[in-house]
């Protein structure tokens, strides 16, 4: 039972598609986890989960829900995580590299954390926030459980955080707050949600966010924003206020970037309007509703001295 205020919009979003995607909400859900790469020991046998990898991120896999691998020892261990396949897409788009300084925005419960974490491989600096202070605790026990050690906890308004890290990271992950429009398939309790706080209520957060996470970023570094949600107002139409209000940030093509750790998936749609960004829809791909844009500040990037982990 889709809103109707839903449906009318994404009928006109999709025209002759339109069909195809209402027909993906009577398909299985996708369930994916991504092999750990800091647990360089493991020797274990993952195959009895029934494995086949995730196209778009190198250590992402699909797998058979009856095996539940999150009652294995193995998840315990964090020799794996769990994670819905298209939200594992922002961390592995933005252009992470050793020694890198990288802030998690909006973090918990810890997916794209630790992902970004895995791929500094123990250098550089991984700052993990989110504004709950109950969601902070589950994103600590995940980042322990996956064993990184070149990690800060912190539990603030991003604003906050201005004052401490102003021009400090070379890469910043913003993966918004939002409506939720593209989890309704996983979770129909989200269709209540967005009935009481739809993507206009979320759309003034995002723009707050982006704004705050932008002075945090260095010169010629990088900030992926992402949402899990089809809304154009809290996607492109944001992406476009924040350059018209940002003209030291430019957006770049993920589709034809030139940076070589990103590998755009054949699957991917392209932005509504902003043809550099990436939609991903239930019909067309194997995962939920997400929406992905990569933004680029102005200058040339400036190395620090390395930071290592323990």
């Amino acid at each position: 039972m889709l809103p109707e205020g839903f449906e009318a919009r994404m009928c006109a979003l999709l025209g002759s598609e339109y069909e195809d995607f209402l027909a993906s909400f009577d398909r299985p859900l996708c369930t994916g986890l991504r092999r750990n790469p800091l647990k360089t020991g493991f020797t274990g046998d993952l195959s009895r989960f029934s494995l086949s990898p995730v196209p778009w991120c190198p250590t992402g896999f699909y797998y058979d829900a009856v095996s539940r691998p999150g009652l294995s020892p193995y998840h315990a261990a964090g020799l794996y995580y769990l994670q819905e396949p298209s939200a594992m897409t922002p961390a592995s788009i933005l252009p992470i590299e050793h020694g890198d300084k990288v802030l998690d925005v909006c973090a918990a419960p810890g997916g794209k954390s630790t992902e970004l974490g895995a791929r500094l491989g123990g250098t550089g600096l991984l700052v993990s926030n989110d504004i709950s202070a109950s969601r902070a605790k589950a994103l600590l026990k995940n980042i322990e459980v996956s064993g990184i050690g070149n990690v800060v906890i912190t539990c603030e308004e991003p604003g906050k955080l201005i004052s401490s890290f102003e021009s400090f990271f070379d890469k910043i992950l913003i993966d918004a707050p939002c409506s939720g429009e593209g989890m309704f398939r996983k979770d129909n309790k989200l269709i209540k949600s967005w009935q009481m706080n739809g993507p206009e209520y979320f759309a003034a957060i995002q723009k707050s966010i982006l704004s705050q996470a932008a002075q945090m970023l260095k010169p010629g570094g990088y900030m992926l924003y992402s949402t899990c949600t089809f809304s154009k107002l809290e996607d492109e139409d944001n992406i476009q206020l924040f350059l018209e209000s940002h003209p030291d940030f430019s957006l770049v093509d993920i589709f034809d970037s030139g940076i070589p750790s990103i590998h755009p998936y054949e699957g991917f749609s392209k932005g509504i309007g902003l043809p550099q960004c990436v939609r991903i829809f239930p019909h067309k791909m194997q995962g939920e509703g997400h929406f992905v844009a990569l933004l680029k500040k102005d200058g040339e990037a400036i190395q620090d001295s390395p930071v290592h982990g323990r």
